[in-house]
This record gives structure tokens, C-alpha cells and sequence, in this order.
């Protein structure tokens, strides 16, 4: 198992970059989500309200973060250090953050059609991860975790079952990942729940399986809006937890220390060490989620439902449920 590719997103809910070779830190990839744009209120304003936000390309650059829109000029935007500070939230239901404010907001509101100001988290620690996490683990303005990880097989199957209903196939791009595994098994990633992932020469804690919204139906090369994969992730993937894809990650990076993944690393996942006892608690209780779901899942089959696919029959998949009952969550 090895990194397919390695992406970040400078403004929260922006386009991504794509990386050959990236900074870790121990709130998340270097430059990922250090910048978001925010109404009036402080709160974060993210694709799910405004799906334009996936056209806003953004490259941080030392002391400045670079920034350009569809007709609008290109614009280069000094880190606000000692800009208005202001405490925002990433969601209304968030706790606040202090910030600073960047002088463009007449640049962000013209392009989104709505009264809109940019914040900078200029400091990294300001932020703890509200569950499954230590205390000393801190997030930037991502929505909970430094982290996510995803499985290039694991999209090959939802594409199967996408393909089996009669709808197109989706690319990795709609889950905005950070990092994107090849080489492990479909689905692989629900055995990682609190255990550890070695990337190169860092260490993950797997944290939280990560549960999907609405932006995996905005197609994030021109901002349009569908109904998929989310419709089949209600179908095959929902859980208690939501619906889910992916694993959030958390860096096992001592304050002051950074490390270096790059595309083509190896990916190694273990027990071996500690494991903290909540992430042992919520792998048990989704692991009996899992068992639930399979036992519905061979008595669909038993009872004459008809030919599944063997990404639908395997044991780590869960019941079909009825469409368009879609648990909307989080993931920018």
C-alpha cells in the first residue's frame, strides 16, 4: 500500500493543490486550511451553502497566499499578522477561534455574490480537536480532524455500484481528500478505526471514519450540483456514524516537529503500541456496527434479493437502506 497522490486546500472549501511531496505538522498537512472565508457573523462559509467556493484556486506563498476566480483579477493577499482579530467558527455550532482578518473583502463578496471577509489562523494550536483526540492535538480550519485519508480501491467500488444503478462514475476529487492510498483492499480502511498508519517515516492515529455531506455532489472542476455518490453512500455505506468514506487522521507529531510525506511512500497499518482508549471504545462499537449490518446484509442475500456485486457481498458492507434518506454531515 502506497500514497497515490497528496492534496491540500490553502482556503477552506477552495480547489485543491496537488503534491508530489508535502509538510506535515500537528495540526495537518503544511498550508492546508490556514485561510477561510467567513460572513458576517465569523461563521465559515463552506460549498455546502455556496458551491461556487470550488472554483476559488489558492496557493500560499511565504508571507502572502495567491488567490484568482473566474472574472475576477488575481490578487495576492499578505498574512494579516497584525490584521483586525476577530474569533470565528468553522460552523455555527462550533466553538469560536481567534483569527485575523485579511483587507479583501470586497475581492471574496463580489465573487460569491454575498457579503464575505477571509480569516487567517494565524496560530495553529488556537484550535483542539473536540473528540477522539488528546488533549494536546490541534486542528487548523479544517472541519474536525488534520487529516483525511482515503482509498483508491474503496472509490472503485462505490463506481461499481454507481455504474450498477445506471449513473456515472465519480472521481477521488469529490472527497476532498488529503491523502489517497493504492494498493489495499476495498473498504480496508474500516479496520484501520483506532489503530496507527505509518506514511514514510510519520506516524497517523486513525481517529474517526468520516462521514459525507452534500459536497460530494459538487463537481469540483466547474462548482455543479448532483445528486451522487451521496445517494449510494445512503445505500451501501450508511452507519450509525453517517455516511462514510474515508479516514480521518490525526499526526502523532510532538509540537515544533514536522515530517515529509511524498507520493509513492509506503503505507503501513498496525496496533502494534498504544492505543488511546476511546479510539479503542469507538473501533469496538463500529466494528458491532459492521457485524449488524453484515448479518442484514446475507439475510437480504439468503432471501432471494438477487446477484450483488462482490464489492456489495463483502463482509465489511453494510445494509441497503432506502434512497434519498442521506445523513448530511461534514467534510470541506
Amino acid at each position: 500500500m502506497r500514497i497515490a497522490s497528496l492534496h491540500t486546500y490553502p482556503v477552506k472549501g477552495c480547489h485543491r493543490l496537488d503534491h508530489d511531496e508535502v509538510g506535515v505538522e500537528p495540526w495537518g498537512l503544511a498550508g492546508d486550511r490556514r485561510w477561510m472565508v467567513i460572513d458576517p457573523d465569523g461563521v465559515g462559509i463552506t460549498q455546502r451553502t455556496v458551491p461556487t467556493l470550488a472554483l476559488l484556486s489558492a496557493r500560499p506563498r511565504p508571507g502572502y497566499l495567491a488567490v484568482r476566480a473566474p472574472g475576477r483579477p488575481d490578487l495576492e493577499i499578505a498574512e494579516p499578522v497584525d490584521g483586525p482579530k476577530e474569533f470565528v467558527r468553522v460552523f455555527r455550532s462550533k466553538p469560536h477561534v481567534p483569527a485575523r482578518l485579511a483587507p479583501a473583502m470586497g475581492w471574496f463578496s463580489e465573487f460569491l455574490g454575498r457579503p464575505a471577509r477571509l480569516a487567517w489562523l494565524g496560530d495553529p494550536t488556537a484550535r483542539p480537536i473536540a473528540r477522539h483526540a488528546r488533549e494536546s492535538d490541534r486542528v487548523s480550519f479544517a472541519d474536525g480532524y488534520p487529516l483525511l485519508l482515503t482509498n483508491a480501491a474503496s472509490l472503485a467500488a462505490l463506481n461499481d455500484w454507481l455504474l450498477e444503478d445506471a449513473a456515472e462514475p465519480v472521481p477521488m476529487t469529490r472527497f476532498r481528500p488529503n491523502v489517497v492510498v493504492a494498493g489495499a483492499r476495498p473498504w480496508a480502511e474500516d479496520d484501520w478505526l483506532g489503530g496507527r498508519l505509518r506514511i514514510g517515516d510519520v506516524v497517523f492515529r486513525a481517529a474517526k471514519a468520516c462521514d459525507r455531506c452534500l459536497v460530494t455532489t459538487i463537481d469540483q472542476e466547474t462548482g455543479s450540483v448532483g445528486r451522487q455518490p451521496l445517494r449510494a453512500l445512503g445505500q451501501y455505506r450508511r452507519f450509525p456514524d453517517g455516511l462514510l468514506f474515508g479516514m480521518n487522521l490525526i499526526p502523532d507529531i510532538a509540537p515544533g516537529d514536522t515530517g515529509v510525506l511524498r507520493v509513492g511512500h509506503e503505507v503501513t497499518f498496525s496496533f502494534a503500541g498504544q492505543v488511546d482508549h476511546e479510539g479503542a471504545v469507538v473501533r469496538s462499537a463500529f466494528r458491532h456496527s459492521i457485524m449488524i449490518n453484515a448479518r442484514n446484509s446475507s439475510s437480504s442475500l439468503s432471501a432471494g434479493t438477487g446477484r450483488r456485486s462482490a464489492g456489495r457481498s463483502r463482509r465489511l458492507q453494510p445494509r441497503r437502506s432506502a434512497p434519498g434518506r442521506s445523513r448530511l454531515t461534514h467534510r470541506s
